[in-house]
Formats: C-alpha cells, structure tokens, sequence
C-alpha cells in the first residue's frame, strides 16, 4: 500500500474525507498521483533534447447529488489537502449528516501490465542506442530519406486512491512510447511519414524487434506515398483495413457511447439503449483489461476495478461508458471507466481499448466483393460532432478498388459520414481482428488520456469520399 509512499496516514485520510463531507456531500474521494517522466530526440543525426519530469500532488472530489465539487493540491501537507477539501465540498450546502468512521479495506486488482525492468533503473545511456540504431536503419532502407526525426518517452505513474467509503487501493502505472517520423524525396517531390508504438510496459520493450518494424513501416507508408494519387470524390463503398482504422470507432461511434452524453441527451444514442442498431453480427467491446495495452488500466481513476465491457451485442446496444455518477443516474454499475488526466482533473467516461470483434469473412472476400470503391488503413485525424454523429476523418494513405481488387494507391483525401449510420452500413465484418499499438490518446473536456482501438477489417456500403472535383 502506498501510505508511506505518499507519507500520509489512515487518520490524515479520515480527517480529509471529513472536511469533503463538511457541507454535506454524499461522496467524496481522494486521488494520489507521483509521477516521473522522461523524453528523449533525436534529429538530423543526433540527440538533441532530453527532458525529465516530475509531478506530484492529490485531488480531492465531492459529490452532492448531481453536483461535483473538485479541487487540488500540489503539495500534500496536511494543511494544503483539508484547504482543497473545503474548497470541494462547497459544492454542497445542505444538512449534514454525521455518519459512523467507515473501515479503510485495501482493495487489491490483477496486474494487467507487469514489468520486467523499471524505467528508473536505466540512464539515457541504454535508452539512446535504440533511436541512433532506429534513425541508422530508416536512412539504411531507401536512399530517399532525408530526414529523421524519433521521439522515445516513458513515464512512472504511482497512484493511491482513497474514499469515503473505507475503500483504498494503489496501482502503478508505466508507460513507454517511441515514434518515428521521415521526410523522403523523389524528383522534387517530398513526402513525410510516421509510424509508432506504445505500450504500458518498462525497459524490455526497446530490442531490435521494434527498431525494425518502425523502420520498415515508416519507410514503406512513406514510400508508397510517391505512388499514389487523389481519386475522384464521392459516396462511394469503403473498406477499412483491420487495426487503425479503429479510429472511426472510437471517435465517431464510441464518444456517442460515453454516458454523460446520453445522461443528459446529447448523444444521439441517449434513447437507444437496449435497441438494435446494426446487423446482429457485429459486437463492440471497451476492454481495460488487455495486457499491457496503452489503454488497459488495472482500477480507474475511481477505483472500479476495469473490466471487459459490451457495448453492442450482436447488434443491440447492451451498455454505455459509465463512471460513478452515470451509473447511479442508470441504476447499474460503473464499468471502470471514470477517468482522469491526472490529479488535476475530475474523472469522467472515458474509452480504454475499443474495438469491434472479429467476424468471419476474409479480408480477400471482402475486398472481391466491391466493385468501385476505396480502401483506407492510414488515418492522420477527424472531427467528430458528438450529438448528430457526423464526422470527417482525413486518410494519409490507402488504395483504389477496381472490380474486387486493390490497384492505384491513393492518398489526402477525406471520408465524410455519420457514425450511427455507418455502423447501421456495416455488411461484412472480417475475421483479422487487429488492435493497434500506436500513441493514440483521447481528448474530452480538455484532457488527455492514453487508449488504443482496434478493428477487423469491414465493409461500409457507402461513405462520402472528398478527392479531385468533389
């Protein structure tokens, strides 16, 4: 347990709470966050950044009914918590009522991100080799590179949270990222790509294995780009590649399923619970529990223990995204998926790891069976508008159908839709399930917080697509 981590006592804890509770809130929560950070350039050849970081301090949250009142502290003296805790509880202005010291019981979760060699223990001397190796086998692999840059981050999180329930709990959180990004020329032409990954996980996840694969994918994705042409815009089928693709799921379907929006009816799935709303064979998972995934957490930042949720069962939406409060407003459980930034910020729904489950089709079959079409497996970033759905997503990269096969690459175009209504589009679902590894990380509310998404390759029977005279 992290008392001592934290150099706090239980009698410390209590007297917080209390103050939280002063005015008359009906919940309140403690959140302890230490965290150091570390990042690590490279450009034109050489090292030539290195960042650390350090941040510390705990915030205290109070409920009153549907009210929230949040405050923190970067320093966690005694005094400086029971001044945030008056300030949260302010929320509140109704009678109090003295209930009986609650038992503090450690609650104990399974470890979905264990660690080999923590980040602490290595200096920058074993870090660096890895991106110098990394930037030597991207310019190694094709003579047009010209420029690289790589970016290699980890981090240490040790949080401690505490209730007025009695509960206490404890978890530490790694997280490593390492991307890179190349400039390539051609005739006077320039194209840049980029490829990553991330994980939550220590020092074994720099070898030679990841220096290779980021080489390849960043020199192949960039590559292709010399190749490819704008097509013709209009609606059209889509077909989206198994893995990043998933960002269409987590941004224009999964926001819609968080349920604050549909607590207050901004979502426009707030009165499709318990309906159909796509064929029967598609199921959507929001799964924390998936090893050392970027988006997998053990506990949220409530201290629900995460889960492995269904969203859509084949084809009725069976659950939203729930935090604490929205699952008391729905007479059901939270999910664990009340989620915070850091000790700054208040939790709220938040997505983990989203994707949709396999089917049974063949990518190959899928592929066949469009006549005219595109396919896109390269997404740079969208907009998504979270009340009727719609979206537009830019796709870096993909290919032409032409009567069931992939021929001309394509690249910069924009696919417009809407996210309820692409779901319902939906005609086959591949058997290729892929969950993509890559730095994703979801804003809402003004926060960020780490997630993967995953997606087996499907057929969306028509999106609008804007290329060349659209």
């Amino acid at each position: 347990m992290n008392i001592k981590y934290f150099n706090v006592s239980e009698e410390n804890l209590r007297r917080v709470i209390s103050e939280a509770l002063s005015r008359g809130g009906n919940y309140a929560d403690l959140y302890f966050e230490h965290t150091v950070s570390n990042n690590l350039s490279l450009r034109d050849g050489a090292v030539n950044q290195i960042l650390s970081d350090v941040d510390c301090g705990m915030g205290v949250r109070v409920l009153a009914g549907d009210s929230t009142g949040y405050a923190y502290t970067e320093n966690i003296a005694l005094a400086d918590m029971l001044n945030a805790a008056q300030t949260a509880a302010n929320i509140a202005n109704q009678p109090v009522v003295r209930l009986p010291p609650v038992k503090i019981e450690e609650k104990c979760f399974k470890n979905h991100y264990p660690v080999i060699k923590l980040w602490d223990e290595v200096s920058i001397r074993h870090k660096a080799p890895f991106i110098q190796q990394l930037n030597a086998r991207v310019f190694a692999l094709d003579t047009k590179v010209r420029k690289v840059s790589i970016n290699l981050s980890d981090s240490s999180s040790t949080i401690m949270f505490f209730n007025s329930e009695g509960q206490i709990c404890s978890d530490f959180r790694p997280m490593a990222s390492l991307s890179v990004f190349c400039i390539m020329e051609k005739d006077g032409r320039i194209e840049n790509g980029y490829a990553a990954r991330s994980f939550r996980t220590g020092f074994e996840f720099l070898d030679e294995a990841i220096v290779e694969t980021l080489a390849s994918e960043v020199v192949t994705k960039t590559a292709l780009l010399f190749d490819a042409v704008t097509p013709k815009g209009g609606e059209m089928p889509v077909v989206m590649a198994a893995g990043g693709s998933g960002i269409l799921l987590h941004e224009a379907i999964g926001h819609s399923f968080e349920a604050d929006f549909n607590r207050k009816e901004v979502s426009i799935f707030s009165d499709k619970y318990g309906k159909r709303i796509c064929d029967a064979g598609i199921s959507v998972f929001d799964d924390g529990t998936i090893l050392n995934s970027r988006g997998s957490i053990n506990f949220d930042d409530e201290g629900v223990e995460t889960q492995k949720t269904c969203l859509v069962r084949e084809g009725i939406l069976a659950s939203y995204i729930h935090d604490r409060i929205s699952a008391r407003h729905y007479s059901t459980q939270p999910t664990g998926n009340g989620r915070r930034e850091s000790f700054r910020h208040a939790p709220v729904p938040r997505m983990r790891v989203t994707y949709m489950e396999n089917g049974n089709v063949p990518e190959t079959d899928i592929i066949a069976s469009v006549k005219k079409g595109i396919y896109v497996d390269n997404f740079s970033n969208g907009q998504v508008q979270i009340g009727a759905g719609d979206f537009t997503f830019f796709v870096k990269s993909g290919y032409l159908i032409e009567k069931g096969k992939l021929t001309q690459p394509i690249k910069d175009v924009n696919i417009i839709g809407n996210g309820p209504q692409a779901l319902a589009d939906i005609r086959m679902v591949g058997n290729n399930l892929k969950i993509d590894h890559s730095t994703w990380t979801c804003g809402k509310a003004g926060q960020s917080v780490p997630v993967s998404q995953g997606l087996p390759s499907v057929l969306i029977e028509k999106l609008t697509v804007g290329g060349l005279n659209f």
